[in-house]
C-alpha cells in the first residue's frame, strides 16, 4: 500500500478508478496490486466507506 494515495479520499478515488476501469472485483485488484484486502478496507473504513460488491466500488 505504500505506492497508493495516503489521503483516504484520494484513495478511494483511486481504487474505484480502478475496479471501474480494470478489476471486476475488490479481490481481483488486490491479487494484482499485492495489496491485503482487509488493510485496504479498514483503512477505507475509518473514514466511512465501505466496499459494495454489486457496485464494485467504495463508496
Amino acid at each position: 500500500m505504500d505506492q497508493m494515495p495516503q489521503d483516504p479520499m484520494v484513495l478511494m478515488g483511486f481504487i474505484n478508478m480502478k475496479l471501474r476501469d480494470f478489476y471486476p472485483d475488490l479481490d481481483a485488484l488486490c491479487e494484482d496490486m499485492q495489496v491485503d484486502r482487509s488493510e485496504l478496507e479498514k483503512r477505507l473504513a475509518e473514514v466511512g466507506f465501505e466496499y459494495n460488491l454489486a457496485a464494485n466500488k467504495f463508496w
